[in-house]
């Protein structure tokens, strides 16, 4: 073989990874806050602490990915709120320890570097960011031919908050009695997917472009919908409001999320028909004829965050909510848990 054999003929190219990366800086520009040092493009983001205001400060760290959400954005050829989605799922998990979030770092494989769709991606990651009021201070992009398949990717996050440690918000003051409000997601956010995609792919053949009356749109646009970042919610929240506990509704829904922020001792009980819940769900129930139980161990259910509160405050703090623009409701509460409750859970 005569002609030298070069990374890009590998699959690799270093000319279009160094475009991006020109992109990216553009983007993460944007999401500076106090604190970001450089810019994008050294071996490690830098940032500067400023705890003159706690006692001990504490890092809270957290990270997270998509999931099989991205299939959807790959069979609507969107990708301009998987990013957001990416963001909030590592967002959201360390504003419920009290943190307030300081700069976010992404991964993005590929098989092949598709400048447009990139930038989209990266794109919605800025818009995550600018949303929880956190710098993006760094990321990979990699390039990996052959890993997968054509026109796909994969995504995963890395957030970073402060807290004092006095404030930390652990659960350790929950009561019985105490009441959980829940606040409103957005639908799906980014959890359940696979059922999601046996429901409406593989049972009732549809596809992403197929509009659902119930929805008042497609299928795609309902399942792409971005998850809610509920960053600036939940700082207003901790600012002299008695939060006794957070749970953010992910995999394990309503029920086992609540029940990994409360004391051993102590049990949930559920009011039926306390809330709104967003007609994706009742849809997806009906499909798949999914049991409740399953419904509420898979999704959120239109409960995108629970607070945990004494009961004295609760309906003051619903009123906080109402008056941020957040949908919420006292949905249960705390119980004491009965010998031999394995479930530590009952409706009400």
């Amino acid at each position: 073989m005569d002609k030298p054999i070069t990374y890009s003929d590998a699959g690799v190219d270093i000319d279009k990874a160094d475009q991006l990366v020109q992109t990216i800086k553009k983007i993460a520009q944007k999401t500076r806050v106090p604190g970001v040092m450089g810019e994008i493009g050294g071996f490690g983001g830098l940032f500067s602490l400023n705890t003159a205001s706690m006692e001990s400060p504490v890092l809270v760290s957290s990270t997270d990915g998509v999931g099989t959400k991205l299939k959807i954005a790959f069979l609507m050829d969107k990708h301009d709120t998987v990013g957001i989605d990416l963001v909030a799922m590592c967002v959201n998990d360390i504003i419920v320890q009290g943190a307030k979030p300081l700069f976010f770092l992404d991964y993005l494989a590929t098989g092949k570097i598709e400048g447009e769709k990139l930038t989209q991606i990266i794109g919605g990651v800025g818009t995550g960011c600018l949303e929880a009021r956190c710098a993006l201070i760094g990321g990979e992009t990699a390039e990996m031919p052959g890993f997968y398949a054509e026109g796909e990717y994969d995504l995963a996050g890395f957030a970073v908050g402060l807290v004092d440690n006095n404030k930390i918000v652990d659960g350790s003051e929950i009561q019985v009695g105490h009441q959980m409000i829940g606040i409103a997601s957005s639908g799906l956010h980014s959890n359940g997917y696979s059922l999601v995609r046996k429901i409406c792919f593989d049972v009732l053949k549809m596809d992403v472009h197929t509009h659902v009356p119930d929805l008042g749109r497609t299928l795609g646009e309902e399942l792409l919908t971005p998850t809610r970042i509920y960053s600036e919610t939940v700082q207003h929240l901790i600012r002299g409001l008695p939060i006794r506990g957070l749970a953010h509704i992910t995999g394990g829904g309503i029920v086992n999320n609540v029940l990994r922020i409360i004391p051993k001792a102590c049990g949930i009980a559920l009011h039926r028909g306390s809330w709104e819940t967003p007609p994706i769900f009742k849809f997806l129930q009906e499909a798949g004829r999914v049991t409740d139980d399953e419904m509420l161990r898979v999704f959120n259910n239109g409960i995108g965050m629970v607070t945990v509160v004494p009961e004295d405050a609760a309906q003051d703090i619903v009123a906080r909510l109402l008056a941020m623009k957040e949908k919420a409701w006292v949905i249960g509460e705390i119980t004491e848990r009965e010998s031999g409750d394995d479930t530590r859970f009952r409706w009400m």
